[in-house]
C-alpha cells in the first residue's frame, strides 16, 4: 500500500485518540459541605499565621539556595547576613502583621552571642548590632519575638547539666535594653540532634527535661512574663518522631518535666526535598496535590493534643516550624503555585485541630521562603498568607467536605460579624458546591487565587495580577466576585458569608442531609 493510503486512512488507535481529544469535558462534580457544630470548636491567636527568619540567614551561616547537598543538617553554601533595615522588606512584613517572628534553625545550637572563643575556627556569631537591629525590626513591624536559645551540648556526658552561662549574658543585656521577647525555647529539634551533630550527641528525654527545668528558671530571672515553648521535635512524613526510643522524645520529655510550660510545639514538613538524605515522602508535583499527603498533619496534631491534655493541660499547641519540604524546600517547586495548596490546607487544618499558632519556615530564604531572599519578590505562598490574614478571623468552626479533593474550612470573618469560607480545589477541573448549607450560609462574594499553571511564580486574584501599586496593595484593588457555586480548577478561594441567626438550625439541616 502507498504512503498516501495511510495518510487518508489512519490506524484505528490514532482515530480513537482523536475521538477522545474531542470528547466533551465532564460536567462539574456537585459537592456538599457539612457543618458539625453550631459553636466554634477552637479559637486561634490573632498572630496565628506567623513566620521565621532562620538564624543562619540572620547571622550569615550555611544556607540552602544553590546548595545541591547537605552536611550535618545544613546547606553547604555560606551567605552574608540578612539586612533588616530594607524598606521593601518592612513593606512586605507589615502586610502579614501582626505575627510572631521566630529566630531559630539548625545553627541556633552552635551560634555564639556577641563573641566567640579564640580557639574556634570559623565561628558563627550573632553580633550585638544584629541583635539590636532585630529588635528594631520587630518593634516597627508589629512582631513579637520567639527566640530559640542555644542548647549546645554535643556530648552525651553533658546532657542533664545545662548551665546557660552564654545565654545569661544575652538575657542580661536584652533586659537592660528593654528588649521584648515573648516566647523562649531551648534548642532546635533536639530529637534530631543525631542528624546535625552525630549519634553520640542525641539527648535522652529525661535529661532534656532536667535541662529544661534549669532553662525555665534562668528565663524567669530576666523575663518573668515570657512564655516557655518546647520541645520542638521534628516529625517526619509518615513516621512522626521516627525511631523509638531514640528520637521519639516528646512523651517522655513531657512526663518528666517538673516545670509547667506554656506551649507544646513541634516541627513538620509534609514533603522532603531532593537535598534530604532520607525521603519518606519526596516533594513531587502529584504528591503536593494528593489530599492523602495532608492527613499526617491531622494525625500528628491530634496525638500532640492528647499528650498536652495528659501532661500539660494548661499549654497551647503550636506548629513551631513548617515549610513545604525539608532541607530548604524543593527547587523549582516549593516557590511555585503548586506548593500553595498544602500551605492553605495546613493553615485551615491547624486551626481546626486547635493549634494556636502556625510558624512558617521561612519569611525569607530558601526555596520555601515566602519571599525570595535575593530579590525580595513575594512568592505565591506569600499571597495566600496575605489573603488569609485579610479574611480569616479567630473563631474556628467544624466544617467538612463531602470530597477529599475539595478542602473546606470555616472561620469568623476578620472584617465583620459574618463568616469566611475557605475552599481549596485540588482538581484540574471545576467543581460545584451544592446543598442546603451553601444556601443557608448565604455566600455573598469572594476572592479567588489562581495561576497560569502549577509551575507559575505569579498568581492572580479575581483574574487580576497580584502586585504592588504605588508600594501598596489592598483588597480594594481587586473587586470581589459573586458566588455562583462553581469553584475554579486548582484554585484557593475565600468567600464572605452571612452568619445565620439560628446557626443551630443550619447545623441540624446540614447534618440531616449528610
Amino acid at each position: 500500500m502507498s504512503v498516501s493510503y495511510f495518510k487518508q486512512y489512519p490506524k484505528p488507535w490514532a482515530m480513537l485518540l482523536r475521538l477522545r481529544a474531542k470528547k466533551k469535558p465532564a460536567p462539574p462534580q456537585n459537592i456538599s459541605l457539612f457543618l458539625q457544630h453550631q459553636s466554634p470548636v477552637a479559637h486561634i491567636d490573632e498572630r496565628y499565621l506567623s513566620f521565621s527568619i532562620d538564624i543562619s540567614v540572620l547571622a550569615g551561616g550555611f544556607w540552602w539556595e544553590g546548595s545541591l547537598g547537605i552536611k550535618r543538617g545544613l546547606g553547604t553554601l555560606k551567605i552574608p547576613p540578612l539586612e533588616l533595615d530594607l524598606k521593601k522588606l518592612d513593606k512586605l512584613v507589615r502586610l502579614l502583621a501582626p505575627a510572631y517572628l521566630r529566630i531559630g534553625g539548625s545553627e541556633a545550637d552552635k551560634i555564639h552571642y556577641f563573641n566567640a572563643p579564640d580557639d574556634e575556627q570559623d565561628p558563627l556569631i550573632l553580633t550585638q548590632k544584629q541583635w539590636d537591629n532585630l529588635h528594631s525590626f520587630t518593634k516597627r513591624n508589629n512582631l513579637r519575638l520567639m527566640f530559640t536559645c542555644k542548647y549546645g551540648l554535643f556530648k552525651r556526658k553533658h546532657h542533664g547539666r545545662w548551665q546557660g552561662d552564654e545565654l545569661s549574658e544575652l538575657l542580661r543585656y536584652s533586659a537592660e535594653q528593654g528588649y521584648a521577647i515573648d516566647v523562649f525555647e531551648l534548642g532546635n529539634e533536639l530529637n534530631a540532634y543525631w542528624a546535625f551533630h552525630g549519634l553520640m550527641s542525641q539527648p535522652r528525654a529525661i535529661n532534656l527535661a532536667r535541662d529544661y527545668d534549669r532553662f525555665c528558671d534562668l528565663i524567669a530571672q530576666f523575663y518573668p512574663k515570657a512564655r516557655i515553648c518546647g520541645p520542638g521535635s521534628a516529625f517526619w512524613p509518615k513516621l512522626g518522631e521516627a525511631i523509638r526510643p531514640i528520637t521519639n522524645i516528646t512523651p517522655k520529655f513531657l512526663s518528666n518535666l517538673k516545670t509547667r510550660i506554656d506551649i507544646i510545639d513541634w516541627h513538620y514538613y509534609p514533603f522532603q526535598s531532593e537535598r534530604s538524605p532520607v525521603r519518606t515522602r519526596a516533594a513531587q508535583l502529584h504528591r503536593m496535590l494528593d489530599p492523602a499527603s495532608f492527613e499526617d498533619f491531622r494525625n500528628f496534631s491530634q496525638r500532640l493534643c492528647r499528650l498536652r491534655d495528659r501532661y500539660q493541660p494548661q499549654a497551647e499547641v503550636w506548629t513551631g516550624e513548617s515549610g513545604s519540604a525539608q532541607c530548604g524546600g524543593q527547587p523549582d517547586l516549593s516557590d511555585r503555585w503548586a506548593s500553595s495548596f498544602w500551605w492553605a490546607d495546613q493553615l485551615g487544618m491547624g486551626a481546626r485541630c486547635g493549634q494556636s499558632a502556625m510558624v512558617r519556615q521561612s519569611l525569607v530564604g530558601g526555596d520555601y521562603g515566602l519571599v525570595d531572599r535575593l530579590t525580595l519578590k513575594p512568592r505565591p505562598d506569600y499571597w495566600v498568607s496575605w489573603l488569609w490574614g485579610q479574611m480569616m478571623g479567630q473563631a474556628v468552626y467544624a466544617l467538612d467536605s463531602q470530597a477529599p479533593h475539595l478542602r473546606a474550612y470555616l472561620h469568623s470573618s476578620k472584617s465583620d460579624n459574618g463568616l469566611v469560607l475557605l475552599l481549596i480545589n485540588l482538581q484540574d477541573r471545576p467543581v460545584t458546591v451544592a446543598g442546603a448549607l451553601t444556601q443557608l450560609l448565604n455566600i455573598q462574594h469572594g476572592y479567588v487565587l489562581t495561576a497560569k499553571n502549577l509551575y507559575s511564580r505569579k498568581v492572580r486574584l479575581n483574574d487580576r495580577k497580584l502586585r504592588f501599586n504605588g508600594g501598596k496593595v489592598t483588597l480594594d484593588d481587586f473587586p470581589a466576585i459573586g458566588f455562583t457555586g462553581a469553584i475554579a480548577p486548582l484554585s484557593i478561594s475565600f468567600w464572605q458569608c452571612d452568619k445565620p441567626e439560628d446557626l443551630e438550625r443550619v447545623t441540624l439541616q446540614s447534618l440531616a442531609r449528610h
